[in-house]
């Protein structure tokens, strides 16, 4: 019995973060053993946000596929693309755009959401409020039977499903409706305790030497209500105390939160025991990221090769759809 496909991608538009690693490459990770997985980098859509500064697109294209490498994806099973590259989703997109009723869009949560908190960027343009239309070509391109995704992604999947049905419904049955697969939700807040993001300039990315995150560790905001070294702590309430679940030994753990329960420990020595934790836990991933740093050669050749599969694939389906269009 063949896997079931799935479709998921990202957007160029910086550094990874931890907030990437626990919040979707994780979970990637364990999927690839499972589906038959096409992760892409969704350049397309890092243009509705970062028009006027492409730049960071092209910068920040193969340094998130070596961080994808470096922690565990692996090429040989899944498949690495660029949206660019297969011009198909382009043509899937215009297609789909015809049949989208427009209040669809408009009703998108993430839309509106955006629209109010981005304000530093014009966000008020036709690709921006058409960008779910251009994901549901992502997904139905390759007849993707889920999409590993967050709880605020969620509607861009329905609306996938609904124009599924409907292009099926006005043309012939070619593409499946696909499931929401939610992806956990990453409990590593940023060093300010909101969500862990390049923009808020909270975040500790994969990259960052080890004198950067003992940097940012130190600044971390621990339990708000622990004033001085001899207040007892909660560490449930504890940024800091989230990552020693995550990267310490389990009777660091143990030890940690009953000190800081008791004001045995204060946060300096507790956030120094986090970062050498931390260090320790990233350190298989920057070894790799530096040999494939020494070679781009070779993720430029993964990434040809995959973009030959996708584009297969692609091709098929514009074929398909075509036929059910009346298309030449």
């Amino acid at each position: 019995m063949s896997k079931k496909r799935i479709v998921s991608g990202m957007r160029p538009t910086g550094k990874m973060h931890l907030g990437h690693l626990h919040g979707a490459l994780l979970n990637w990770k364990e999927l690839q053993h499972e589906y038959e997985c096409f992760y892409f980098i969704a350049d397309w859509h890092a243009l509705t946000s970062e028009y006027s500064n492409p730049d960071i697109i092209k910068e920040t294209t193969y340094e998130i596929i070596m961080d994808w490498i470096s922690m565990g994806l692996d090429p040989e099973i899944c498949t690495f693309f660029i949206q660019s590259e297969i011009k198909e989703h382009a043509e899937l997109h215009l297609i789909f755009s015809m049949i989208t009723p427009l209040p669809w869009l408009e009703r998108n949560p993430t839309y509106k959401e955006q629209l109010r908190e981005v304000t530093q960027r014009d966000l008020y343009t036709y690709g921006f409020l058409g960008y779910p239309v251009l994901q549901a070509a992502d997904i139905l391109m390759y007849k993707a039977n889920g999409v590993p995704v967050g709880e605020d992604q969620a509607p861009h999947v329905e609306l996938t499903r609904e124009i599924a049905r409907r292009f099926n419904h006005l043309y012939s049955k070619v593409f499946p409706e696909p499931d929401v697969l939610l992806t956990p939700t990453s409990k590593l807040l940023g060093i300010d305790r909101r969500k862990m993001s390049k923009s808020y300039g909270n975040a500790i990315f994969l990259t960052d030497s080890d004198q950067e995150i003992d940097r940012k560790v130190s600044q971390m905001i621990t339990d708000p209500q622990r004033k001085r070294k001899t207040d007892p702590g909660d560490p449930a309430i504890c940024n800091v105390f989230s990552f020693h679940e995550i990267y310490s030994e389990p009777e660091t753990v143990k030890q940690i939160d009953g000190a800081c329960r008791k004001a045995e420990i204060g946060c300096v020595e507790c956030k120094r025991m986090m970062a050498a934790s931390l260090k320790k836990g990233l350190q298989p991933i920057r070894e790799k990221r530096r040999e494939l740093e020494a070679d781009i050669s070779i993720v430029k050749q993964i990434m040809q090769e995959g973009c030959q599969r996708a584009r297969k694939v692609a091709s098929r389906t514009m074929e398909e759809v075509r036929e059910a269009v009346k298309l030449p």
